[in-house]
């Protein structure tokens, strides 16, 4: 017995779905809340996640990240139950990833790598896909469009670049139209040119009210645009916070200057109890003043600053501040 056409399409045209997913003015219903609650993982007696738990509302871009082997990728398998919890649960607005009638259409799922048959052409595997859930086959040319894929389309998957192959997983994902999305390192294998593509398809999949969450290392091209994060250190969550909280909480604000006479401002700046680095290449490093202090005091003493400007934490920077207070 064929599997009815889902409600969400019945009565609405391609371009209706595909002005949503692109920015257009159709409004979408608000996603989900996820809930994860004591999740622990072990392999082998090792706990790879070790009793994670948090909270994430639609309608943002959430990340998971962390350095090689934090426990991200896991988190995202233990979330949907392709692996088994030790202890703990997800729930996708109360309901685990199980229970959920037409998973495509609510929980889309990019895993590294993403899994498709090398002999089946791209249209194909989309296809089939949404034959198991009842998805139309416009909807997978919609997909293949949005995705860049439609030119290769007809091609085997076997002969795909890692790029083409990432943009066929995120195709995969974004299939049932759901309102949440569970994205391992979507940006991997992708160019310059496509990893902008991605940041501005989250964005506005984010603004469309859907929970999207993402993993990706600390060095990650879509760091700066998280707008929550979870930052997994060894299996735990060292933080989980808003992005700009995080980071302003765990990070001394620095200045980076280059002055024609460094002798002469980094004596001067200690009297104002600046703390002040030499770096290696010349420049100096100052806490505990602003840009705008250090400049106030250099012109009056007659120091032409070359280079004067704030310092932005990094990632990397949070979680070497998070691990040292663990």
């Amino acid at each position: 017995m064929p599997t009815p056409t889902p409600a969400w399409y019945r009565g609405t045209t391609p371009d209706e779905h595909r002005g949503r997913l692109a920015g257009g003015s159709a409004v979408r219903n608000v996603g989900p809340v996820i809930e994860v609650h004591g999740l622990t993982g072990r392999y082998g007696g090792v706990s790879a996640v070790r009793n994670v738990s948090f909270r994430l509302g639609p309608g943002g871009l959430h990340g998971i990240v962390g350095p090689a082997g934090a426990g991200k990728s896991t988190m995202l398998r233990l979330m949907v139950g392709l692996d088994r919890a030790a202890s703990g649960r997800c729930l996708f607005d109360g309901r685990s990833y199980r229970d959920l009638a037409y998973p495509l259409r609510e929980v889309g799922i990019l895993l590294a790598p993403p899994p498709a048959h090398p002999g089946r052409t791209g249209r194909d595997h989309l296809r089939i896909l949404a034959r198991t859930h009842g998805i139309p086959d416009r909807r997978t040319d919609e997909v293949l469009e949005m995705t860049g894929l439609a030119d290769v389309a007809r091609l085997r998957a076997g002969v795909y670049s890692s790029g083409l192959r990432q943009r066929l997983g995120l195709a995969g994902a974004l299939l049932g139209d759901p309102p949440a999305l569970l994205l391992d390192d979507p940006a991997a294998g992708l160019d310059p040119d496509g990893v902008a593509w991605l940041r501005a398809l989250l964005r506005t999949l984010a603004r469309e009210g859907r929970a999207v969450l993402v993993t990706g290392r600390l060095t990650g091209e879509l760091a700066g645009d998280i707008d929550r994060l979870v930052i997994l250190g060894r299996g735990r969550v060292l933080a989980d916070a808003p992005a700009a909280e995080v980071i302003s909480r765990n990070t001394v604000p620095a200045v980076r200057v280059r002055p024609d006479r460094p002798d002469d401002l980094e004596k001067l700046l200690r009297g104002h109890g600046a703390a002040v680095a030499l770096r290696p290449d010349g420049r100096l490093e100052i806490t505990g003043l602003t840009s705008a202090d250090v400049a106030g005091l250099a012109v009056r003493a007659g120091i032409l600053l070359i280079e004067n400007a704030p310092v932005h934490a990094s990632l990397e920077d949070v979680y070497l501040a998070l691990a040292r207070g663990r």
